[in-house]
């Protein structure tokens, strides 16, 4: 049996914006059922990193996607045309569109726009084109790996698999808070009428680049991911993807589809104050804007999946920023990193598809790895253990370097789901 919390329904309205379909690639996980299993037991995804050659690192584990083959969603494109990132892109996309019950001539026939959020692109690829021409020139570059760097195909993969036609196609590479601004831009666009539906997310793949960036920074830990505890080391780098299909309230309920969540509102800020180090006032702010264009009060609000990367300068400016808007009793606050790493681009893409299935299957993920909380920090990180507990609003928090901060606010559906 669960238990619903605080906030309520909001009345809905036939230009509201729904989730109807989730497509998800995850090392806890691929597809909606094995996902939300993963998130409800607690899943950890970390294994040691094959995705590129670790030696000399003193340690090197990772979330990595071990068992992906596209070869079941990836039926138009030739998946050796696309890299690995396109290749998460592309499939979860499928998976969406099949996951709403839309067949092929129907998706046709909507006005669509495709958005996808990145960090890394391909850097995989261009990792491999960087190295094949140091050592033997650019004859020794295989030009089917050059040709899959663009981080542009991405979206435009996920265009062409599906056969879409006049549609835009666009990838937005603000790093760790992508996804969630792909889901406002694709908010704004339906609930404008501008389009029919979206697909829009995220999609990363693990390389060397960025392990070793964050690495050199001293960010990387050393065996698993403690968010918010008194005894975290840092993040791990993670991969995968998460595709939401948004569309209008009305256009849903005509074709009788299945609605996961409501998409209340967002908000984003570019502070540009440091590259790497958050600002708490601007992630406040963040909030705050997002909670106004969504129309709810502090309150009313559940349930914040937190950035929550498991490193101290984030997790106290993050708490920080969150004890500022909800003062000495926030909501409960967890992070999924704790198990599936942090998916760069496609994490917040994957934390609101999380949300989406808490509000719809009525559960609160736990933040696994747990042994602490930090004194400091003022919440409850639900650790551990998930409660069967229903959450009716809930804040997704992506906030990335740079100062790119985007928050989403969803909301349960009230009417009956068919």
């Amino acid at each position: 049996m669960t238990s619903s919390v605080a906030g309520g329904p909001r009345s809905i309205r036939d230009d509201d914006v729904v989730v109807t379909g989730i497509g998800v690639i995850s090392s806890i996980g691929t597809g909606v059922a094995e996902f939300a299993a993963g998130l409800r037991a607690g899943r950890s995804g970390v294994s040691p990193i094959t995705a590129f050659d670790t030696s000399g690192f003193e340690h090197a584990n990772g979330c990595e996607v071990t068992d992906f083959d596209p070869g079941p969603w990836v039926r138009t494109l030739d998946p050796a045309s696309l890299g690995r990132a396109a290749q998460f892109s592309v499939s979860a996309a499928r998976m969406a569109v099949e996951d709403a019950g839309i067949d092929a001539a129907e998706l046709a026939a909507k006005r669509m726009l495709v958005s996808i959020g990145t960090t890394d692109g391909e850097s995989s690829d261009l990792d491999r084109v960087v190295a094949a021409e140091l050592a033997g020139g650019p004859e020794a570059v295989d030009p089917v790996v050059a040709g899959r760097t663009s981080a542009s195909r991405l979206s435009v993969a996920v265009a062409r698999e599906l056969g879409l036609v006049d549609v835009e196609a666009m990838t937005i590479a603000t790093a760790c808070a992508a996804g969630n601004y792909t889901i406002g831009y694709g908010y704004d666009a339906v609930r404008s009428g501008e389009v029919d539906m979206v697909l829009c997310g995220g999609a990363d793949a693990l390389c060397r680049k960025t392990f070793a960036s964050f690495y050199r920074l001293g960010t990387i830990a050393p065996d698993v991911c403690r968010p918010f505890d008194a005894d975290r080391q840092g993040i791990l780098t993670g991969e995968g993807a998460g595709v939401l299909v948004l569309e209008r309230w009305a256009d849903a309920r005509k074709r009788g589809a299945r609605v996961y969540a409501r998409i209340l509102g967002y908000g984003l800020n570019c502070d540009a104050t440091h590259q790497v180090a958050p600002d708490q006032d601007s992630v406040a702010r963040c909030m705050t804007l997002a909670l106004e264009n969504a129309g709810v009060k502090p309150d009313e609000v559940d349930l914040i999946s937190a950035h929550g990367t498991g490193t101290r300068a984030n997790d106290l400016t993050e708490a920080g920023a969150i004890r500022e808007v909800y003062g000495g009793k926030p909501p409960r606050t967890i992070s999924i990193k704790s198990m599936l790493g942090h998916a760069m681009g496609a994490a917040s893409a994957l934390g609101a598809i999380a949300c989406a299935l808490a509000i719809h299957r009525g559960f609160i993920p736990p933040t696994i790895n747990h042994r602490k909380t930090d004194p400091e920090l003022g919440i409850d990180c639900v650790p551990n253990t998930a409660l069967d507990v229903a959450p009716a609003i809930v804040q997704n928090n992506g906030l990335a370097f740079g100062g790119n901060n985007a928050v989403v606010i969803l909301g349960r559906h009230e009417e009956e789901n068919p």
